[in-house]
């Protein structure tokens, strides 16, 4: 078998508590987040197969990861793989919530957890805003650049290797190309820790967009025996999700186009 991605949304942030608190930067974990960290410590099947961890760089996605998968079996060994911060994970919008802290805060906070050598010079800056068109191509092409360097981190891996990636709720619909159970008014379809498992779709690993499927036993575990939506059922779900995370992700005082 080729080698498993867990895809994991991060825990509950303060951000998530109201639309108000989209203004704190970068906000931490609430006890509630770490709660769900620890629940899926417990429920996560796959520790001793875990090799790598990657993360998005913003506080939320790192403590997830280092609360989640950090098992006592690794402790034990000493061989805890260094989580690796990944700035191509980030999050879709600008909002302060969404806008990562500088490389020595996290490296002061994270206190040699986290591998940040990634982070180039001002990757927390966002571009200047121009259309939601604009920004949606922007975040697709992210999201192919961020699939494809996860192939090249792992194209050396064994055929056994289990990988988790921790990232947030509205990019992981580009990320996977997956709009399927996103409910009205909401921007994701992904709730707080869940995880899901994918492989490459291209085992020879020449496809130009290194695009995920997710596996059978993944689906099963979410969905039972429901049908699968079709590609072309994806891009009639793919743009009733854009409509509504347009609303959540243009600036206010620009319009919504």
């Amino acid at each position: 078998m080729p080698v498993t991605i867990h895809l994991v949304r991060h825990a509950q942030g303060f951000h998530n508590l109201s639309r108000e608190n989209e203004m704190l930067p970068d906000p931490q974990l609430t006890d509630l987040g770490k709660q769900q960290c620890a629940e899926l410590r417990d429920l996560f099947p796959h520790h001793n197969k875990l090799t790598r961890f990657i993360a998005s760089p913003l506080r939320r996605t790192l403590s997830t990861c280092l609360l989640s998968f950090n098992t006592e079996s690794h402790e034990a060994n000493g061989d805890y793989p260094q989580l690796v911060a990944m700035p191509e994970l980030q999050e879709v919008s600008d909002a302060p919530c969404d806008t990562g802290s500088d490389r020595y805060i996290l490296r002061d906070e994270f206190n040699g957890l986290v591998d940040l050598s990634r982070l180039y010079d001002e990757w927390n800056v966002a571009s200047e805003w121009t259309t939601w068109k604009a920004k949606v191509e922007a975040t697709q092409a992210r999201a192919s650049k961020a699939r494809i360097m996860l192939r090249e981190m792992l194209q050396f891996a064994d055929e056994d290797e289990h990988v988790v990636v921790v990232t947030h709720g509205a990019f992981l619909h580009f990320l996977t190309d997956d709009y399927h159970g996103v409910e009205p008014l909401n921007a994701t379809g992904w709730k707080n820790t869940e995880y899901r498992s994918y492989h490459f779709e291209d085992s020879e690993n020449l496809s130009p967009e290194a695009r995920l499927v997710e596996t059978p036993e993944s689906w099963r575990r979410r969905q039972g025996d429901s049908h699968r939506p079709t590609e072309k059922e994806q891009k009639v779900l793919q743009e009733i999700f854009l409509k509504q995370l347009e609303v959540f992700v243009t600036p206010s005082g620009h319009n919504k186009l």
